[in-house]
């Protein structure tokens, strides 16, 4: 298999330039989130490193060596897309022996590959059957065999899953990380779903606009966002923003908001102008007697928890409380904020302040 190498990375198609200079490393074996909204650059940075399209500046490094303007037919990656592009008029098991039987392999290795990959994806009832009364489940897990049969050096998978209802989509990215975890397999992945992204992935790269925002471990980037908008596109519901002005010098250890004293993790930079704090949902706590008071403008109940949404004089903010837990709209009650939660962003960059917390987040 292999580690992936990117180095400032750029893509301009004529006066649009839909990469902006990436770098990153997809260690041996990892499972490798690319994650964006729609436009963000994503699908494009798959292609660049899969040889389907070259980048204008930068460099691709496949296990140490340089692949940059190499076609993709010389760079040993399989790629799997959300559609499926199977031979309709080909069996399950011509379907996955074509690549290999494409460039000439004995018909023994052949029989002795289809069947290793046939058993590794549970599909050996299926061999002999045609593609088309096939579920998209089965269809996927084709395609995927496909790919898998040619013991490429990395797999990219551009939304694989997309095609497919909700309960599949589950249920395929639960049999996926499971198959990636069988073979230690690299594997990148593109996706605009960040709960398929916490899901599945080892590490995450959140794009915008072309640029990297963040990498890190999915809890990384959950617990320690490098940015409003990582911070706004991961989790559901997402982090609460409370926009203030104020100022805090280095090795500060609480802000002020209005009238109330909040205490976060020690600041190692400091923070003035136009402030932004923000907290997780499940990070905010309803009381009788807090300092810091929200009005109940809402309640979602989620079974075994509910999504309390109060306004405050800082904006809005949502609480996840226990089911049991009484909030009637209308009520004014105590939010307590947990202090080592917390996240500082200056409103202007949108980046995140160097805290004690969150010292080594990685920004883009």
């Amino acid at each position: 298999m292999a580690e992936i190498v990117i180095r400032n990375l750029r893509k301009e198609f004529g006066a649009f330039t839909a990469v902006k200079g990436s770098s990153f490393t997809i260690k041996d074996g990892e499972f490798f989130m690319l994650l964006g909204p729609s436009g963000c650059g994503k699908t494009t940075t798959l292609r660049m490193i899969a040889g389907l399209e070259l980048p204008t500046s930068g460099e691709i490094l496949i296990d140490g060596e340089d692949v940059s303007m190499r076609p993709a037919s010389r760079r040993d990656i399989a790629m799997v897309f959300q559609m499926f592009a199977l031979y309709p008029h080909m069996n399950v098991r011509k379907n996955i022996a074509y690549p290999l039987v494409s460039v000439g392999r004995s018909k023994a290795e052949v029989r002795d590959r289809v069947a290793e990959v046939a058993r590794i994806l549970r599909i050996e009832h299926l061999l002999d059957k045609g593609v088309g009364g096939l579920s998209g489940g089965d269809r996927q897990r084709v395609a995927l065999g496909r790919a898998i049969v040619r013991r490429p050096k990395a797999f990219m998978m551009d939304e694989p899953l997309g095609a497919l209802d909700a309960e599949f989509r589950e249920i395929m990215a639960e049999e996926l990380r499971a198959l990636h975890d069988r073979m230690k397999a690299t594997t990148v992945y593109v996706t605009h779903d960040q709960l398929e992204a916490m899901q599945m992935g080892d590490k995450i790269v959140v794009m915008n606009h072309g640029v990297v925002e963040q990498f890190g471990t999915p809890q990384d980037i959950y617990d320690h966002p490098a940015t409003l908008f990582v911070a706004d596109f991961i989790g559901s519901p997402s982090m609460n923003f409370l926009r203030f002005e104020g100022n805090a010098a280095a090795g500060a250890t609480s802000v002020q908001l209005g009238d109330t004293t909040i205490s976060l993790p020690e600041l190692q930079e400091t923070a003035f102008g136009k402030l932004v704090l923000g907290v997780r949902p499940e990070h905010v706590s309803l009381t009788d007697a807090g300092a810091y008071r929200g009005k109940v403008e809402a309640t979602e109940y989620l079974g075994t928890t509910q999504i309390v949404t109060l306004s405050t004089a800082h904006g809005q903010i949502k609480a996840r409380a226990p089911a049991g837990q009484v909030a009637k709209v209308g009520e004014v009650l105590g939010l307590t904020l947990n202090p080592r939660t917390l996240s500082l962003f200056d409103a202007t960059t949108g980046r995140a302040l160097r805290t004690a917390a969150n010292a080594g987040v990685h920004h883009g």
